[in-house]
Formats: structure tokens, C-alpha cells, sequence
């Protein structure tokens, strides 16, 4: 196995053998599994494009479309245009159409596709003139463009809401107008402030727990509307509580990069579907993981996808915001992409101690696809940083 020389936490330097034995790409079908799951889809960023990086997305299309293909081919289902894909933190509204349109082309060529898009109201600033009409409106315009296209609506929190609510009525009112129009049930999405501290006090309440009473409240009220409901505020005890108090007809899907493997195995209560950014990143080992559930095989469950939750913490670590560069390193480490660049250049958001650790962390948890490939392309890096591997 390939060596090579990484930073340590006291700014030491040693070598470090990659050990993993690689999981390997199989095909599977969704029917293949006993869950439904949703990939959060990053974009590639063009890295040739005469732009402004910070102020102007330029997106390479071929290679992100292609990474949706990858998702399907492995039985997982995509959602595009989520924070994932930096969706209000780098990708803005007009180049999320662009995404959903070419996405959804793409998902006609196929009878396997398996896609969701989301819909907020990122274009529309938050603001003290900003009315809960505004809010309204904004809302109307991206789930009417997804429905137009023919696609399913993941309904997205909402900036200007959080800004402009003045108590949970106000959460009410928006979010009962909305699934009052929709064509189809939708998957809404309650994004934590760890991920988006402009959504801190959502749904009119400091505390997650009186939150997740007004929540339920809206999805009570409307659960012929709601399909499901992704929670993302990394406890796995709060979406266990409140998965056991969603209406019989209404799904959770687990949005924690922290717990996702014992919330997707569930208890003799329950389960959580999926929708995850980690899945991105892990995808062949997310597949894996979830065939052998499908027959039966608990263990192999947990052998596979336990090894993955330590990457995943040290991806979504704090600042949680920053965990798109790590998912997007991963991808450019097996060679899905053939350069570390980020729309918003947001592959500065994070240290080379940190993507040390991930490469190490990837190594164990068996997700470096080619680890002569890897390894050639983490040396590059440390190159640019100035160590010699």
C-alpha cells in the first residue's frame, strides 16, 4: 500500500500506510433497498472559467451531471439543489434553475431516477421590509418552477422567514399556504443553525424541543401535503422522539451526519429513511451498506457503514458549514473530479490539518476508491501547502 508523509495535530510530520481495502462500486436498484435514500448532490465547479470565483458560480455541467448518473447507478436517489450542492452559500437562485432543469433532463433518460429538488426562497434577501407576503410569494415561485419541470418539491427553510417571523403563526400561515398549492406530497426540511446560523429560532422557538412541537403542529395540518420530513440538527435523540410523534403516513428522513447508521437501522419502534450530504461522499459504502440490510444482514450493515461515521463527524465538524469542502475533497481524492476547486472558492474553508485527517479517516473507513490515485492527489495538496511528501 502507498505512503506518504502527513501533518499531525503538534505540527509534526510522519509517514502515514493506507491500511483500507476499498469498498467497490456496485451497482445496485433502490428496490435493492428496505429504505429510501437520498443523496445531497454537490456541483463541480469549472476551475478554467474566466470568472470572478467569489462573485460569480461557474459551474462545470458534463461532470456534475455525470455525478448524479453515479448516484443512480448505485441505487441511490439524488437531491438536488440542497446546501450540499452550496445552495444559498455560493450557488444562487438563477444558476439552482439551471442545476434543476439540466438534472431533470437527465433523470428522463432514465426509469431509475430517483430525484427531488429543492425549493425556498434564497432568492429573496432577508430584510426589515420583508413581509410574510413576500415570504409567501417567494415560496409559490421556486415550488411552482420545480413543479414546471415535473420534478418533487424538498421544500427548503427559509432565510427571510427566520428574519421576518414574529411567532410561530407566522411559520404557520407560510408553511400551510404552501403544501395548500403543491401538486404532489413534499419532503420539507428543517435545517439546524449549526449548518445555517441564519436559521437560528426557527419555527418561532429558541429551543429545539418547543420547535419541534410547532413542526409537528404544521405537519399535522397538513400531512396529505408531506410525504416526509428531513430533520438536520445532529441529535440522534431528537429525531428518534420526533419520529415516533409523526402522523403513520408521514416518513422521517435522517439528515444527521453524526448518527445515521443506528437511525437508519432503526429500533422495534421505527426507522429513518435517508437524505444526507455524507452520502455524497461515501456513496459506494452507503449502497453497500444498505443492500446487505436489505437481505437481512444487520452486521454487515454496521461493518460497513460504522467505519464511515467517524469521516462523517470530522466532515460536518464545527463549523458544520464548512463540511461541502470535505465531500468535495473526497470526491476530487477518487478522481470524480480532477481538481480541488469550489464554486465561491469555498475549498479554502477548511485547514490542511483537517484534510490530513480526513484522508486518514477516508483510508479506514475503506472509501478511497483507488489509493494509489489518492494518495498521488493528497500529495499534490501538501505540495501547494508547502510539505514535502
Amino acid at each position: 500500500m502507498p505512503t506518504l508523509k502527513l501533518p499531525n495535530p503538534d505540527r509534526t510530520i510522519s509517514s502515514y500506510t493506507l491500511t483500507g481495502d476499498p469498498i467497490p462500486f456496485v451497482k445496485f436498484k433502490a428496490t435493492d433497498f428496505p429504505r429510501i435514500a437520498y443523496s445531497a448532490a454537490h456541483v463541480v465547479a469549472d476551475p478554467l472559467a474566466n470568472h470572478d470565483p467569489w462573485l460569480t458560480p461557474a459551474i462545470d455541467w458534463d461532470t456534475t451531471l455525470k455525478f448524479r448518473h453515479r448516484m443512480w447507478d448505485l441505487g441511490l436517489g439524488v437531491a438536488e439543489a440542497m446546501d450540499t450542492a452550496q445552495r444559498g452559500m455560493g450557488l444562487n437562485w438563477t444558476e439552482a434553475q439551471e442545476l434543476i432543469r439540466r438534472s431533470q433532463a437527465e433523470a428522463k433518460t432514465r426509469d431509475d431516477s430517483l430525484i427531488a429538488y429543492g425549493a425556498g426562497t434564497d432568492h429573496l434577501a432577508p430584510g426589515p421590509d420583508v413581509t410574510i407576503d413576500d415570504i409567501i410569494k417567494a415560496y409559490d415561485e421556486q415550488v411552482g418552477f420545480v413543479e414546471a419541470q415535473g420534478g418533487r418539491v424538498i421544500l427548503m427553510a427559509s432565510r427571510a422567514l427566520a428574519a421576518a417571523a414574529k411567532s410561530p403563526d407566522d411559520y404557520a400561515r407560510v408553511y400551510g399556504h404552501v403544501l395548500s398549492q403543491v401538486k404532489q406530497p413534499v419532503i420539507m426540511h428543517w435545517l439546524g443553525e449549526m449548518f445555517d446560523p441564519a436559521l437560528e429560532g426557527y419555527w418561532g422557538q429558541a429551543e429545539h424541543d418547543k420547535a419541534m412541537d410547532v413542526c409537528l403542529d404544521v405537519i399535522a395540518a397538513n400531512a396529505d401535503k408531506v410525504d416526509g420530513i428531513k430533520i438536520s440538527l445532529l441529535s440522534a435523540e431528537k429525531e428518534i422522539a420526533m419520529r415516533r410523534r409523526l402522523p403513520a403516513s408521514v416518513k422521517m428522513y435522517t439528515g444527521d451526519d453524526f448518527n445515521y447508521a443506528e437511525l437508519i437501522a432503526g429500533d422495534d419502534q421505527g426507522y429513518s429513511h435517508a437524505l444526507l450530504g455524507i452520502f455524497d461522499a461515501i456513496a459506494p459504502a452507503a449502497s453497500a451498506g444498505l443492500a446487505a440490510l436489505g437481505r437481512g444482514d444487520t452486521k454487515e450493515f454496521f461493518d460497513i457503514l460504522e467505519p464511515t461515521v467517524p469521516l462523517s463527524r470530522h466532515i460536518f465538524a464545527t463549523p458544520t458549514r464548512f463540511y461541502k469542502t470535505g465531500v468535495v475533497f473526497l470526491a476530487y481524492l477518487n478522481g470524480l473530479q480532477d481538481h480541488f476547486t469550489m464554486v465561491g472558492g469555498q475549498q479554502s474553508t477548511r485547514s490542511l490539518q483537517h484534510l490530513a485527517e480526513l484522508f486518514r479517516l477516508a483510508d479506514k473507513a475503506r472509501v478511497l476508491a483507488d489509493p494509489e490515485l489518492a494518495t498521488a492527489r493528497m500529495k499534490a495538496v501538501l505540495a501547494v501547502h508547502g510539505v514535502s511528501a
